[in-house]
């Protein structure tokens, strides 16, 4: 039997409006990194003015670790319900998902080497790899484990930041001066070419080293909880679920509380900070899901986010959208405006943007069945052109 794409009579309305949702919070916490060499300074030294602090701080609250994690859990979600399928047609699951993520690779290859250094999409493909290594798991042990790789590793990493910390003589910021400045003047005013090798630079310093530990840990086991909770049939069982949903709500509710604030009500250093995105992010994450599940069994609640809809059913091509955008309006081969904008002012671009961004996404759906680069990962994942335009 030939494997098709999801239809759209099968699509759950909830899970694209929690994708709308992540890709604004993944639009916020990436704004920065557009204008300014994020990756190399100390935020709430860089910038001074009251309104750019503001800033700083409710992107930090609000969405920093907690919208890349909300996505991985998605992403998972999306798995077991892609394998479910296949399954029921008798196909093989690791020959489709593994050209799923192999596509997914490329694109990432792409977007981060040629559009911006900080690409999700290659890190989602290769861990993915993982996951369907896993997925065969029952959902408690896909629990238990995601459960487990974010207690333990954290607790061990914030014991070694913490030794860290008391031998370290001065800020880490301040052996990454250098380079903040390097990369000022290349994205500022660089050729084409300087820019993509500064892009290299970029991704390699964020993905390679003890950061790469980091970043499997918070990442994978968002995967195999949104693994887990599709197998428990989370949103297609929602009435029989609902009592437990609402409970694990006011507990991730209080655990964001905790730990997205510990920086602000105790001492702020790499230890705190730490914690509040390893804890603090997962916890979010699951609080805007069941959020999002929760309000929109109501009808006010769907009609108010229903608009995000339209950006989530189209949300790698939005995602993308973002990267190639941004990065014409601050780098040196566009309006060569890096260095030169605060994070007051990229907050209000993110929701200017993303307004477009829900209107173009209507327009282009009311049209297509798909946004063009999922149209083009169906294609690469199943040999086969899907309908594309509606008639």
């Amino acid at each position: 039997m030939r494997a098709v794409p999801i239809q759209e009579k099968d699509r759950i309305i909830a899970l694209d409006i929690i994708r709308g949702l992540a890709i604004l919070g993944i639009f916020l916490v990436n704004m920065p990194s557009f204008f300014s060499p994020i990756l190399y300074i100390e935020p709430h030294t860089y910038w001074t003015k009251p309104l750019d602090i503001w800033a700083v701080n409710f992107v930090d609250i609000v969405a920093q670790a907690s919208f890349y994690t909300l996505f991985s859990f998605l992403f998972g979600y999306g798995f077991i319900i892609f394998t479910k399928r296949l399954e029921e047609k008798n196909l093989s699951v690791p020959k489709y998902f593994s050209r799923r993520l192999v596509v997914l690779l490329l694109i990432g290859c792409i977007h981060a080497f040629f559009v911006w250094h900080g690409d999700i999409l290659i890190t989602y493909a290769v861990i993915g790899f993982l996951l369907l290594a896993m997925r065969n798991m029952t959902s408690k042990a896909l629990v238990w484990t995601g459960i487990l790789l974010i207690i333990i590793p954290t607790v061990i990493m914030s014991l070694l930041l913490f030794m860290v910390m008391m031998v370290m003589d001065e800020s880490i910021y301040a052996t990454l001066q250098g380079s903040a400045m390097h990369s000022l003047e290349v994205y500022a005013n660089g050729s084409f070419f300087e820019i993509t090798k500064q892009r290299v630079a970029d991704w390699s310093f964020v993905n390679f080293g003890g950061n790469t530990l980091f970043i499997i840990i918070s990442i994978l086991p968002m995967f195999l909880l949104g693994a887990a909770a599709a197998k428990d049939n989370w949103l297609e069982k929602l009435d029989d679920k609902l009592g437990m949903l609402k409970k694990l709500w006011v507990v991730t509710f209080l655990l964001a509380l905790v730990f997205k604030f510990l920086p602000y009500y105790s001492d702020k250093n790499i230890v705190t900070e730490y914690l509040q995105d390893s804890f603090g992010g997962p916890a979010s994450a699951l609080f805007y899901f069941l959020t999002v599940v929760l309000l929109t069994r109501k009808d006010f609640g769907l009609k108010l986010l229903s608009p995000l809809k339209y950006v989530g059913k189209m949300s790698l091509t939005n995602y993308l959208f973002q990267s190639v955008l941004c990065t014409f309006i601050f780098y040196s081969y566009g309006f060569g405006l890096y260095g030169n904008f605060n994070p007051f002012y990229g907050l209000l671009l993110v929701i200017g943007v993303f307004l477009v961004q829900i209107g173009l996404s209507k327009v282009w759906l009311d049209h297509f069945h798909y946004g063009p680069i999922e149209w083009l990962w169906r294609l690469g994942t199943y040999g086969s052109r899907s309908v594309f335009r509606k008639k």
